[in-house]
Formats: structure tokens, C-alpha cells, sequence
């Protein structure tokens, strides 16, 4: 039965999984509905660019969480090694210790790459350059750094693959824990 009665923003985190889950092209206006138990008329509603801006909004309600609770934190905490911690923390709990796939790297791996292009180009750099800036803070050469950040966004994504693979979501949380202390050496 079609859903009423609710916010465009309610709607996105539905999307997300849907799009999660079938990827941009799998996801049929079909699944879309049964995924957010909306009817074709209410998405229109919410969405009048059809796919498209759905893809557009979720895209940038991820984009708006990793800057607050990612990017954020690794550019302004007053201690730069704190703030690669919270970076840690807070990516986990997105995906969920393992169990949720990156739907930006979707994107980027799918058909839709082209033309969500820049949209992923810019959230990995910004990750990247955000975590390499922080490094620096901590006392890293800036080459360093960059591989470093480079290493460890690549890793992330990395896990997340293996952990679903492997149908095992403590492989992400133990990668998370190695790339942490590679990167922030205990202090003595």
C-alpha cells in the first residue's frame, strides 16, 4: 500500500537503500515505490527530474553528512589526531560496522559513473584531501600524508567490499582498527 502524509526528507534515506542495493539503473521507478512504499505520483511530487534528482538529493544528503561528520572534524578539531579518530567513529557508524555498502563508490563502479562524474570525484578528493591535511597537522610531511589518506580512503572502501564478500562485517571494523593505528602511532 502507497504511503501518505510524508517529507521529501523522509523519502531520501529510502532512496539511498534502494539505489544501495540495485545500483542507478537497477533501481526501476517499480523497486522505487516498493522501496519507499510511495506511489509513482508522490515520487513525481517529491522528485519531479524523475531518477535523476532522486539520485541528485541522496547524493547530496551523503555529501552533507560525510562534510559535517567527516570532512569537518578532520579540518577544525583543535587536535588534529582527535580528529582523525572521530573520522574513524563516525565511518563505522555509517556503514554500519561493515554491513552497508558505499553508495557513492556504487556510483562510481556503475553505469552511471559518467554522468555522476564529478559529483564522486569530489567527495573522494575532499575525504582524501581533508584526511591528508589533518595529517600534516599531526606532524606528517605532506607527501606522506597524501599516501597515507590516499591509503586509507582506498582501504576503507576496500573493507567494505571484503567484509560483504566474505559476509563477515567484524573484517571492516578490524581494518578500520589497523588503518587507525598506522596512522595515529600510539604517543608515549
Amino acid at each position: 500500500m502507497a504511503r501518505t502524509m510524508v517529507e521529501r526528507g523522509d523519502v531520501i534515506p529510502l532512496l539511498a537503500e534502494v539505489f544501495r542495493t540495485y545500483g542507478f539503473e537497477g533501481a526501476s521507478l517499480a523497486r522505487i515505490s516498493e522501496g519507499t512504499k510511495l506511489g509513482k505520483g508522490s515520487m513525481y511530487n517529491f522528485f519531479p527530474g524523475g531518477k535523476d534528482e532522486m539520485a541528485d538529493a541522496v547524493l547530496a544528503e551523503i555529501d552533507g553528512w560525510f562534510r559535517d561528520q567527516v570532512f569537518q572534524p578532520l579540518r577544525t578539531a583543535d587536535d588534529a589526531a582527535q580528529g582523525i579518530e572521530r573520522m574513524f567513529v563516525a565511518v563505522g557508524r555509517y556503514f554500519l560496522s561493515g554491513r552497508k555498502v558505499c553508495l557513492v563508490g556504487v556510483f562510481a563502479l556503475g553505469h552511471e559513473r559518467d554522468r555522476y562524474a564529478l559529483k564522486v570525484q569530489g567527495y573522494f578528493a575532499e575525504w582524501v584531501g581533508a584526511l591528508a591535511a589533518a595529517l600534516v597537522r599531526t606532524g606528517r610531511d605532506a607527501d606522506t600524508a597524501q599516501a597515507l589518506a590516499e591509503d586509507a580512503v582506498g582501504g576503507i572502501q576496500g573493507a567494505l567490499v571484503l567484509a560483504r564478500a566474505a559476509d563477515e562485517p567484524a573484517l571492516f571494523m578490524r581494518t578500520l582498527e589497523r588503518m587507525q593505528r598506522r596512522l595515529l602511532p600510539p604517543t608515549v
